[in-house]
């Protein structure tokens, strides 16, 4: 692949981060834009080496993989998309969580 791929955030998990994104805001105050750097970070690296995530397990999906955001303890699941070539974000998910997300 040459070049950045563009990620596409599904409505589902742009609501998730959109939640997530608000509570850091509230509930962090001394760091209250580190999620957004940490997605922003994230998006950019997702753009450049689509395959960089591990592949997921316990989905239905085929093709999904997550990359752990340390900073912020979510992971984000995405896959990727051959035709045209897009990163598609499924979902975000906190690491705290016992399970995986339903894709």
């Amino acid at each position: 692949m040459s070049g950045p791929v563009p990620v596409r955030i599904v409505r589902s998990a742009a609501r998730a981060i959109q939640e997530a994104a608000e509570w850091w805001v509230a509930n962090r105050p001394k760091a209250p834009d580190g999620f957004a750097i940490e997605l922003e970070r994230a998006i950019q690296l997702l753009s450049s080496q689509p395959t960089i995530g591990a592949r997921a397990r316990n989905v239905r999906l085929t093709g999904v993989r997550r990359m752990h955001l340390t900073r912020v303890h979510y992971y984000l699941y995405y896959r990727v998309i051959a035709e045209p070539v897009v990163v598609e974000v499924l979902a975000l998910w906190h690491t705290s969580r016992g399970s995986s997300p339903d894709l």
